[in-house]
């Protein structure tokens, strides 16, 4: 038998240091997210509007003493990731040295990881200029916008990104409440708290509030005097389905009850009760929650055309980046946009792009190669059917000491990375073919002006000028 199965979870890595090291591998993963995106040539910063200092994502900073230059948009990450990580490791290394992998040691040296936590959240809010205090302002003021802002106040796309990446840590955040609860008077590291009576809805409630916040901002688009679609309705629909699994999953409790009257107290100790109709309702809400969010995640966050019916399928012209080449820019800034050249190709803000006709299931405007698709596609469809059962508390609350569930919230993070990277791209696509119609609108308009309104004289001056624009 080796170490990992011979000292539990609990007493080498417990909940408030798991908890800990999901938030660093956040920080980390979106800066690799900001680096990615530059070295493929896009502007994050532009196309998530960060530059005019309103947004919580750290990039490049509104005020005039900082460079312009794309290094700003992760460098401040990574420094933030490394002073994060130093500080949680070394609380973790001392932890272990005073408990020795004892587990009987583990509640009187709790303290411990209670000082560490206590230490990255007086980090968080500190009003002095330390700890790239400028990335953590532009955190808290977007959590203020989301949580606090009017039902009229504009939905910023940094911030529907920023909700989005929350809703997986949605297992994250019930695990801060049950960490508080062990780290307090009482409570014990070694077993999760036993939650009765009222309390044992907090948990399942602290796991909604991402998708509480998105389901607002969906509403918030919906009624917007510009908007014209039902689309954000069923984006809204998207994160309701997501309540029925997290509340269901906390109702187990009297499936279980139900069943140990019948069966004895053995019962309790197992996590599926298939004959029940209340569990068999959480799982139909599970698959529900998982199919629609990869159907959207496709078709609507990433503009692929997998899923659609096959009418909205057509055979337009493929568009691919020279990614490789430094002087690419494919940025989502205001002088974005598609022209054509007279040698056929394309140009979509600096970057030059070749004809074919697009693989099936994908979309005419693709900025990555073309194996990063279907590899990402197939993850996140693995990835989204596991995500419902993480966010059911009766099954990891059986196993909070199970290495399988930790990776399981890793693979979350993981599949939230990818995801932002065709998020981000789709976003900016979208941006240049938008530009592009509106210049070519205004071109086309321009056209008609020059045109006469008598037309008699053929060899007319101004006849003769637009016959030349117009061909």
């Amino acid at each position: 038998m080796d170490l990992g199965d011979a000292i539990p979870l609990s007493t080498s890595f417990p909940l408030p240091f798991r908890v800990l090291f999901l938030i660093g591998l956040g920080i980390l993963g979106w800066a690799t997210n900001l680096h990615g995106l530059h070295l493929l040539g896009i502007d994050a910063g532009s196309a998530l509007e960060l530059s005019s200092g309103r947004t919580f994502l750290p990039t490049n900073s509104s005020s005039s003493r900082v460079s312009s230059s794309p290094r700003l948009s992760y460098m401040p990450v990574y420094r933030l990731f490394a002073g994060y990580a130093t500080w949680c490791f070394a609380g973790w290394s001392i932890f272990r040295l005073a408990t020795h992998s004892n587990t009987m040691l583990v509640d009187t040296f709790k303290y411990i990881p209670a000082l560490s936590s206590l230490g990255v959240l007086t980090t968080l809010i500190c009003p002095f200029e330390l700890c790239q205090k400028r990335e953590r302002d532009m955190f808290l003021q977007s959590a203020a916008r989301c949580l606090f802002s009017s039902m009229d106040s504009p939905v910023y796309f940094s911030d529907v990104v920023f909700a989005d990446v929350f809703t997986s840590f949605a297992k994250v955040l019930g695990d801060v409440w049950l960490s508080l609860c062990m780290l307090l008077p009482g409570g014990s590291l070694v077993s999760p708290p036993h939650l009765d009576g009222l309390s044992q809805w907090i948990l399942p409630t602290f796991m909604s509030l991402p998708y509480i916040i998105r389901f607002r901002q969906c509403l918030i688009e919906y009624q917007s005097p510009t908007n014209t679609s039902k689309r954000p309705l069923f984006n809204a629909l998207k994160y309701a389905s997501s309540f029925p699994v997290i509340f269901l999953s906390a109702a187990q409790r009297i499936v279980v009850l139900e069943l140990a009257e019948v069966k004895g107290e053995l019962v309790t100790r197992e996590p599926w009760h298939g004959e029940h109709p209340l569990f068999r309702l959480w799982l139909l809400a599970a698959a529900v929650n998982s199919l629609y969010s990869f159907w959207w995640d496709l078709t609507n966050d990433w503009g692929l055309n997998l899923l659609r019916s096959r009418s909205a399928e057509s055979r337009r012209p493929l568009v691919l980046p020279s990614l490789h080449s430094k002087t690419s820019s494919i940025a989502g800034s205001s002088d974005a946009h598609i022209v054509t050249q007279p040698s056929g190709h394309q140009v979509l803000g600096g970057a030059i792009h070749r004809h074919q006709s697009y693989p099936y299931g994908l979309r005419p405007v693709l900025l990555y190669p073309l194996l990063v698709y279907p590899l990402v596609m197939f993850f996140n469809l693995v990835l989204r059917m596991t995500w419902s059962i993480k966010l059911s508390s009766h099954l990891h609350s059986q196993s909070e000491g199970s290495v399988l569930m930790l990776w399981l919230e890793v693979a979350e993070v993981f599949r939230r990375w990818m995801w932002v990277f065709l998020r981000v791209e789709w976003e900016v696509a979208k941006s240049a073919q938008h530009k592009s119609q509106i210049m070519s609108i205004r071109t086309a308009s321009e056209e008609v002006e020059l045109m006469p309104s008598n037309r008699s004289d053929p060899m007319d001056d101004d006849y003769v000028l637009a016959s030349e624009h117009s061909g």
